[in-house]
């Protein structure tokens, strides 16, 4: 696995949701223990064999009961040799059938902090997202990896809105040298004018321009797919200089995965702070409280 390069200009990112490793089957319960392991180590075949910096993972297990209380991340990671790795919890339920599910990451460079906001508190098909903070080199960058509500567009264009405050926030502060990547499981369609993804890019465009990717493209359903509703959301002063949809049947979605070029030098983490990391001296803020840092 590749090391962590201080000098990175470009990253690459994927987003996958695994669909609780059931492939292409309707329901996860069906599958034994081998059955889901095998899968698993085709996701993790794809992995490596697209080698993408970072990977956000959507409908992703700890541990359920229809799936074996296999843990999906933990054991995609020990395929696929990536050293960093965190599991978000959003859908939790205790009892005789036990649910612990959420969104994840998997990436080759340092996790420096998480935070996991359910969007309500259903014990079912609960949906949510992450906001995680990556070390790159010398610099810092957010991405925010989510999964929206699958049966409503009015559930959808409320989830949104508290991905719109966290830009807000920045737009405001200016805590941070870069507003957040976004990406995941959108449910709905990028030209839909009344729904989550257009909604976004028209709110947000008052605060920091966003794009979406890979444009015009369709990822699900895998064996025939008709609609695209995974999407990498890109703001200024990143650029994209390759999006595209891999095609794939571990899962009933397709992966998608982009090339993001960096912009220039970083400012917040400086080459002290870089070093201090190496270190493990260095101290993190919250997301939301950081200050501008002075050389």
């Amino acid at each position: 696995m590749p090391t962590v390069h201080e000098t990175a200009q470009k990253l690459s990112i994927m987003s996958f949701n695994i669909a609780h490793a059931r492939g292409l089957s309707i329901y996860q319960g069906f599958h034994s223990t081998n059955s889901i392991k095998k899968n698993l180590e085709r996701i993790s075949q794809l992995i490596k064999l697209h080698s993408p910096d970072i990977v956000a993972f959507q409908e992703i297990d700890q541990s359920s009961h229809w799936n074996r209380h296999i843990d999906l991340l933990k054991h995609i990671q020990e395929e696929s040799g990536y050293p960093h790795a965190e599991h978000g919890i959003h859908n939790t339920r205790f009892g005789r059938k036990p649910l612990c599910y959420g969104n994840a990451f998997l990436s080759k460079y340092p996790i420096s902090e998480c935070i996991v906001t359910p969007f309500g508190n259903r014990n079912l098909g609960e949906k949510g997202f992450m906001d995680a903070r990556f070390i790159v080199g010398f610099r810092s960058i957010d991405i925010i990896n989510l999964h929206l509500d699958f049966g409503s567009r009015r559930a959808r264009i409320a989830q949104i809105e508290t991905i719109l405050e966290r830009i807000k926030r920045f737009s405001e502060s200016h805590a941070q040298d870069t507003p957040p990547i976004i990406c995941g499981d959108f449910n709905t369609c990028s030209r839909r004018f009344g729904d989550a993804v257009r909604q976004f890019l028209i709110k947000v465009a008052h605060h920091t321009p966003y794009t979406c990717h890979p444009q015009n493209k369709r990822t699900f359903p895998a064996y025939l797919p008709s609609r695209g509703l995974d999407f990498v959301l890109v703001p200024k002063p990143f650029t994209v200089s390759r999006a595209e949809v891999i095609k794939s049947f571990a899962s009933d979605h397709l992966p998608i995965q982009i090339d993001v070029e960096l912009p220039g030098t970083p400012t917040r983490l400086n080459r002290l702070g870089a070093r201090s990391l190496e270190k493990g001296r260095l101290e993190y803020l919250p997301l939301d409280k950081r200050k501008p840092q002075t050389d």
